[in-house]
């Protein structure tokens, strides 16, 4: 169940941080840092709402994922290639180790990761369904 959340948190962290920024106007880096800061708070002020993993873990996840969303909207990306690009990116940062121990940026690597990963998938679904 922990998952689900964590999975659900990191697609809500890409799709509204893209939302916040281009429907909303507020840009890519305010949009991510209102956002991220949002849920920071709330769950600095509200420790024991829910299960201590899940508080130290949704605002991590949700930080990175909201990188995601920080993509430029002349890429053409979809809601779809966000929504998996956010379950990447939270599948990744749940099954790590210790890949990323001691080196920095490694929310914005995973996230640099699950983005190319889902624009990559959609690049060679549209190429094999042009083919056919």
């Amino acid at each position: 169940m922990n998952d689900l959340i964590l999975c659900l948190t990191g697609v809500a962290g890409s799709v509204l941080t893209y939302f916040v920024s281009y429907q909303l106007k507020q840009g890519a880096v305010r949009a991510s840092a209102i956002l991220s800061l949002i849920v920071a708070v709330f769950f600095h002020l509200f420790p024991t709402l829910i299960d201590p993993f899940l508080t130290t873990q949704i605002p991590l996840i949700f930080i990175g994922a909201s990188f995601i969303g920080m993509v430029s909207h002349k890429t053409n990306v979809s809601v779809f290639q966000l929504v998996l690009a956010g379950l990447l990116f939270s599948f990744i940062y749940l099954h790590k180790g210790d890949v990323f121990s001691g080196y920095g940026g490694a929310l914005g690597t995973i996230a640099g990761i699950a983005l190319l990963t889902s624009l990559g998938l959609a690049a060679i679904y549209s190429r094999f369904n042009k083919s056919k």
